[in-house]
């Protein structure tokens, strides 16, 4: 599975501390082994999977899309506060 990243997630994964980039890793690697794990969104944000999972006892959520069968692009990560609102702003 190929991974590329945004400039947005690998920005916002520098922020966190050691042990909630393993916890971001385990996430990618569960999303990695079955792309369609994320909840499909619609409207302005068609085309987006976002994945939730627990960092640091805070819920976070993982917006990528799939290209291929062998390639997705992780978006942004983040707790759900203007999550959505700023996945919107993105330009991918």
């Amino acid at each position: 599975m190929r991974l590329l990243v945004t400039a947005t997630f690998t920005r916002a994964a520098r922020r966190l501390h050691r042990p909630q980039k393993e916890e971001l890793d385990q996430a990618v690697r569960t999303i990695s082994a079955d792309p369609a794990i994320g909840e499909a969104k619609v409207g302005d944000l068609a085309g987006a999977r976002v994945y939730k999972f627990r960092m640091s006892n805070q819920l976070c959520l993982l917006a990528y899309r799939i290209l291929d069968a062998d390639t997705i692009k992780l978006l942004t990560v983040g707790p759900h506060e203007n999550f959505y609102r700023d996945l919107k702003r993105q330009d991918d």
